[in-house]
């Protein structure tokens, strides 16, 4: 997972129209292929993000963070995702999970409160896999970019309450207890392989999700962790 290089952008358009088209939610001669086509100017105004297998692209996404040009359901602070494309030949490999858990990581990373996308309602591939990482529908953004065209919108809640000011770590989040009960060495070898049971800040058992590619941990008032 990393950054589309300049050279790849010609690429990561090709591929993102190829995917579209794969599924058949467009035809060559509609007329946001040519949106599709230009990753060049997604790099510009947003973050182009790819997939690779060495050095062949297998996936791509666009992060958006609000109130940026690509942007579409996000406000200043929140963030969304668009043109989630793998190509066909790469379908299969957890590869578009592995693009969503990284919009994910960043949005944690910048401690933004929402990530929203868009999808269409015949997408019902990707309506699984986001709803297995944690999102939720939110009807009342459902949008029409065009008067024949009908987009729904899912959210995934962040971070529900942060730490006060003056909060701090308190807890081991592998055994729970406040870390100056006991030596946590034992804990933080178990961590190394193992996704956090408890949650640093207030204790409370996190709920866990684990799949090939990672780990995701939500705790009711402190949000989300991600690996």
């Amino acid at each position: 997972m990393r950054s589309a290089r300049r050279a790849e952008h010609e690429t990561v358009g090709e591929l993102t129209v190829e995917a579209y088209v794969a599924d058949g939610l467009l035809t060559k001669d509609s007329t946001y292929v040519h949106e599709l086509r230009d990753a060049a100017a997604r790099a510009r105004h947003a973050e182009l993000l790819v997939a690779a297998d060495g050095e062949r692209v297998l996936g791509t996404v666009t992060y958006c963070p609000g109130g940026t040009r690509y942007a579409e359901l996000a406000v200043s602070g929140e963030a969304d995702f668009r043109m989630l494309a793998v190509a066909p030949r790469a379908r299969g490999r957890g590869v578009g999970e592995a693009l969503v858990r990284d919009c994910v990581d960043r949005a944690v990373r910048t401690a933004c409160p929402v990530l929203r996308l868009s999808t269409l309602p015949t997408m019902r591939a990707a309506h699984r896999l986001y709803e297995r990482l944690g999102f939720r529908r939110t009807p009342e953004r459902d949008w029409s970019p065009v008067p024949s065209i009908t987009l729904l919108a899912y959210a995934l809640d962040l971070v529900t309450a942060v730490p006060t000011e003056g909060e701090d770590v308190r807890y081991c989040d592998h055994c729970g207890c406040t870390l100056t009960e006991a030596d946590h060495a034992a804990c933080r070898r178990a961590r190394l392989m193992e996704p956090p049971r408890y949650c640093s800040y207030c204790r409370r058992r996190m709920a866990v999700q684990v799949t090939p590619h990672g780990w995701t941990a939500r705790c009711a008032e402190h949000g989300i962790r991600t690996r």
